[in-house]
């Protein structure tokens, strides 16, 4: 029985020898990638980490929402500072100057660079790819959820007054409104005056126009930029958005009113709105029965050059602090996300634009565009590729952007609540921004943008 044990137990010891010098599959590198999207969103981006992760079994990235984009950002310099940083991040259009300015992440060009990948930066539409690039053109980030505003409108209330065509200019969109009103349509157009409808009646109108919202280039060509819609076309804009809310043409749609504008268009309620083309997909599964719609791009005042308009959303930024496996994982991450497969992926169960040429063009083969739901979103391209960017359009590098944002949204409401002027409203916004604008350029005292 011991000659059994010694030989069970040298057998033993035997396959433990062979197991400790056989190599064991390894492990994929697992990388975290925070973000702000939720709700059906946030479980789009899940289902493309999964698709990532079943495509390769190098790398595993966790993906996170952090439940909007405000609380991604906090929480990621949160975690940075605590050196729990995640190794990618989505950071939103408005965080770009502060991302720049933190020096916390890895170039998203060198990244690819060093880990093999060869990535044509002049695939991507300048108006986008210029958003996020510094003034030398290096892109420090990759664009990831992109969107622009368009003009919602609803056909068969045009063809009520015999129009057959979106308004083009802003003086036909006034004389539509009255027509619309005088044929018993009471909401002919729906606008929302908050703090996020900066980025529709303020940025995008100032885009298009070619106007300036700051010095500076719009803040891309230093700190010291201060704000100049006081004195810029967006006054007219302004005053004839009043005169035609004055007038009963135009209703201030919200949640906290009962009904959104998204809601009032697609029910019928309203005939007009502008906002994202993000919003497509939403007008289109919730629109009344056997409504009849379109989106074109935003209207101009006469004998305006239409510039391109403003790319919105966020970029993907890889954080600092990361060991090489990870940044691997990273690299491998945004050239899936790269991939024009992944864009087609991406459009058609977001309602986000493809940020490429080629993406485009493949959805483009695909036929994506050519029937419902889908059809119209191209108008989006159309839009930001209107022209080359100028120093104006390729977009806005203000710090504490948000807080701008939020003082747009006091004043717009002090303008039609009565209790200001336009030009009082305007000038207040200018002299509160330019205070917020002084608090961020001491903040980073010395330093200059990228």
């Amino acid at each position: 029985m011991s000659i059994i044990k010694h030989g069970l137990a040298a057998f033993a010891a035997g396959a433990i020898g062979i197991a400790l010098a056989s190599p064991a599959a390894a492990a994929p590198t697992k990388f975290d990638f925070w973000f702000g999207l939720s709700g059906d969103l946030a479980r789009v981006v899940d289902t493309m980490c999964k698709n990532f992760n079943e495509s390769q079994k190098d790398y595993e990235v966790v993906c996170t929402s952090q439940g909007n984009y405000d609380a991604t950002l906090q929480n990621t310099i949160a975690a940075f500072r605590a050196g729990k940083q995640p190794t990618v991040v989505q950071v939103y259009d408005v965080g770009t100057a502060t991302m720049m300015l933190s020096g916390a992440y890895k170039p998203a060009d060198k990244l690819m660079e060093e880990n093999g990948y060869k990535v044509d930066y002049n695939d991507y539409f300048p108006g986008i790819a210029r958003y996020y690039a510094t003034s030398k053109g290096e892109m420090l980030s990759f664009p990831f959820n992109s969107s622009t505003a368009l003009l919602y409108w609803n056909k068969d209330a045009f063809a009520k007054i015999g129009k057959t065509e979106a308004p083009k200019t802003w003086e036909d969109v006034g004389a539509d409104l009255q027509a619309m009103k005088d044929a018993g349509y009471e909401c002919p157009m729906a606008i929302n005056i908050s703090a996020n409808e900066s980025w529709q009646l303020m940025e995008q109108f100032s885009a298009i126009h070619n106007q300036p919202i700051a010095t500076k280039n719009n803040g891309y060509d230093g700190l010291d930029a201060r704000l100049e819609v006081n004195k810029t076309k967006f006054v007219q804009y302004v005053t004839d958005l009043k005169k035609w809310y004055d007038a009963g043409l135009i209703k201030i749609k919200s949640k906290d009113l009962g009904q959104d504008m998204v809601q009032a268009f697609a029910s019928g309620t309203c005939q007009i709105i502008l906002t994202s083309v993000g919003d497509h997909g939403s007008v289109a599964r919730t629109q009344k029965e056997g409504m009849h719609w379109d989106v074109a791009e935003l209207p101009v005042y006469a004998g305006t050059e239409r510039k391109n308009s403003l790319v919105g959303g966020a970029s993907l930024w890889v954080l600092s602090g990361k060991s090489n496996a990870e940044y691997k994982g990273a690299a491998a991450f945004l050239n899936f996300i790269h991939d024009p497969k992944t864009a087609l992926f991406w459009s058609t169960n977001t309602g986000y634009i493809p940020v490429t040429k080629s993406g485009f063009d493949y959805m483009k083969a695909d036929g994506f565009y050519d029937k419902a739901p889908y059809k119209g979103r191209e108008v989006a391209i159309a839009s930001l590729t209107a022209s080359e960017p100028t120093d104006i359009t390729r977009g806005v590098r203000l710090g504490n952007f948000t807080q701008i944002r939020a003082e747009f949204g006091t004043q717009m409401q002090a303008i039609f609540a009565n209790k200001v002027s336009v030009q009082e409203g305007l000038d207040t916004l200018v002299k509160n921004g330019d205070a917020i604008l002084d608090r961020f350029q001491q903040t980073y005292p010395g330093k200059t943008l990228p």
